[in-house]
């Protein structure tokens, strides 16, 4: 087996050096931890900046809001329009690949939320905001980067799809269950109204859309655009992990909820597992999908969970302690997984 990385407007020095694991017989442990080093530095080292820089300038939160605006509208879209509009359309519409995947992280939220309702005495809200922690991860900021660095282009069809699913899910979920709370008073026709358009006009999904009729028309940009589109896509991981460290900095840990002793372990093991043992039995996917599905299902709480728990006023302070204590933690579980996908512990399906 051999990960390349071959992305090159991620991080094109990167590339270069063609970081691979060529797992033959002399393979040894140490290479293999320096090759993992190479791997998460990238990712990890531009999280530790942002949160370093913005402890040392002090600069208030609200100075985000111009990056994030470049990174949620422009940088990321262009990325995944980028990725989708070369891809082979019969590839995008791999369903057991994506029911599989939907009913995974679903049956995470479920859980997660059942042991919040206890936690919570019977707080739906609450419980619906922990669900999230434990089921929704960074897939928009960290998962594009993650993916295809360690495992190259090939990857990010099934981040694209992932992270489109995901967030429909995600969208739908939020707003429903506050609704069904009592915390956010609307009709059903106001409830439907405020998912549709959540769903329909997120700049990932549409650019998403945009990269999938690009695909089935054979579009091809001109020279000027793409290479607009090159220079927003190569800015879109390092911005996004910047902006995520600085996010960490600005909303200090204040004290360790006793719900994170259920919501880490849920999130950063129990989920990853499980992609990997019902992806196994779903079907025959391609290996480079189903690590890209593993490794995105391994990765810390989104910060969009802080956002929604914001929004409706609701659990915001243990929220953000999630999204702290989860990237802390995955340093050490994605590093291990990275280490286990590299040198072939882990096999690419339970029943090859």
């Amino acid at each position: 087996m051999q990960l390349a990385c071959q992305f090159q407007f991620l991080w094109p020095e990167t590339c270069q050096a063609d970081i691979s694991l060529d797992l033959q017989p002399g393979f040894s442990e140490t290479s293999g931890m320096i090759e993992i080093l190479g791997l998460i530095l990238p990712l990890f080292g531009l999280i530790l900046l942002g949160f370093a820089g913005a402890r040392i300038t002090k600069q208030p939160i609200e100075a985000l809001g111009w990056l994030n605006t470049f990174i949620i509208y422009f940088a990321l879209p262009a990325l995944f329009f980028k990725l989708l509009a070369k891809t082979p359309v019969e590839q995008l519409a791999s369903w057991q690949f994506i029911f599989a995947n939907i009913g995974v992280t679903y049956a995470i939220f479920i859980m997660t939320f059942g042991f919040g309702l206890w936690n919570a005495r019977g707080n739906i809200a609450e419980a619906t905001v922990q669900g999230l922690a434990g089921a929704y991860g960074n897939i928009g900021y960290m998962g594009p980067a993650i993916a295809i660095l360690a495992l190259g282009e090939n990857a990010a069809i099934p981040v694209a799809i992932i992270f489109c699913f995901e967030n429909i899910m995600h969208f739908a979920i939020a707003p429903a269950m506050m609704a069904i709370s009592g915390q956010k008073q609307q009709s059903p026709g106001e409830l439907v109204l405020e998912i549709v358009k959540k769903i329909v006009f997120h700049p990932f999904i549409l650019a998403t859309a945009v990269g999938v009729a690009a695909a089935v028309i054979g579009f091809q940009p001109p020279v000027a655009l793409s290479r607009l589109i090159d220079y927003l896509a190569q800015a879109a991981a390092p911005c996004a992990l910047f902006a995520m460290g600085v996010t960490l900095a600005l909303r200090p840990l204040k004290r360790v909820p006793l719900s994170l002793s259920y919501i880490v372990p849920a999130k950063l093991v129990l989920h990853p597992l499980l992609m990997f043992v019902v992806l196994s039995y779903a079907g025959n996917f391609d290996p480079t999908w189903m690590y890209a599905a593993i490794l995105l299902a391994s990765l810390p709480t989104a910060t969009n969970v802080f956002v929604i728990a914001q929004q409706y006023g609701v659990w915001t302070e243990r929220a953000s302690a999630s999204v702290l204590v989860t990237t802390a933690c995955s340093v050490v579980t994605v590093s291990a997984l990275l280490y286990l996908i590299t040198t072939g512990i882990l096999p690419a399906d339970l029943v090859p």
